[in-house]
């Protein structure tokens, strides 16, 4: 089986749904990207060949956040965004995130949404949120620190800073450290492992370990929302947004 959407490819082998992003060079998400992926894990929920994903990227990137130069940024408002990106948390099948390059905002969030993080030394993580000049979105002042605890997650949010494999692995948010040519080797074998086990079980073991995971990541994310609206209209904003593109340290005035 085998299907292909716009900002992904997808194939399900045997028991094994494996999903590549593949939206241009850094695999950013988009309104259009969360909601087909949404769409797809939802379908697979119906799917009782299905018991288990591989969710990687494609290129340089497994998911170099939001595109902030897109036209649908412009807005200024990321509420469509959210509102697709939000409907992730509902599915119900393991899955395994295949991380191999940069996992960045938005794509950090996306690997946390899986149950398990299969890296490699190139990784890169950052919460780099605050250092673009705004509050973090994608229910991750939730699930970040639910993963790797309160005092890990405020360090990498306040900071920015990038992490490597190594570090993920050292403080949690990463399950495996392999060579990057073996990434996707181990990620499916560990995906064979779940799927060895019964698929009735599993699934509702998941659902008792993520129990209120999904309507809390909703609820956190409606006070993401509103402050992220609010801090898109400052000038360190759009300070900290030319700074990326610039690729230089910000000067935040508060305001």
């Amino acid at each position: 089986m085998k299907n292909d959407s716009p900002g992904f490819s997808f194939k399900l082998e045997g028991h094994i749904a494996s999903i590549e992003l593949c939206n241009g060079q850094y695999n950013h998400m988009s309104t259009e990207l969360a909601g087909n992926l949404a769409d797809l894990l939802h379908e697979l929920d119906t799917n009782d060949q299905c018991r288990a994903i591989v969710l990687s990227g494609q290129g340089r990137a497994f998911c170099a956040g939001y595109d902030f130069t897109s036209e649908e940024s412009q807005s200024g408002d990321p509420t469509p965004f959210y509102a697709q990106a939000m409907r992730l948390f509902d599915s119900r099948k393991p899955i395994v995130a295949a991380v191999h390059g940069p996992a960045i905002g938005a794509g950090l969030g996306l690997a946390v949404l899986a149950d398990f993080r299969v890296v490699c030394p190139e990784a890169r993580f950052s919460a780099n949120f605050n250092r673009m000049g705004f509050h973090p979105g994608f229910g991750l002042s939730m699930t970040l620190p639910r993963l790797i605890g309160i005092q890990q997650a405020a360090l990498l949010f306040y900071t920015g800073r990038r992490i490597d494999g190594a570090e993920a692995l050292r403080i949690g948010l990463a399950d495996s450290l392999v060579d990057m040519a073996d990434i996707h080797q181990h990620a499916h074998a560990l995906a064979e492992e779940i799927a060895a086990s019964a698929p009735i079980a599993v699934e509702a073991t998941r659902e008792t370990l993520r129990q209120g995971l999904a309507d809390e990541a909703k609820r956190v994310n409606q006070r993401e929302l509103e402050l992220q609206r609010a801090h898109f209209r400052t000038a360190d904003f759009q300070e900290g947004i030319a700074a990326m593109a610039e690729r230089r340290l910000p000067v935040f005035r508060k305001r």
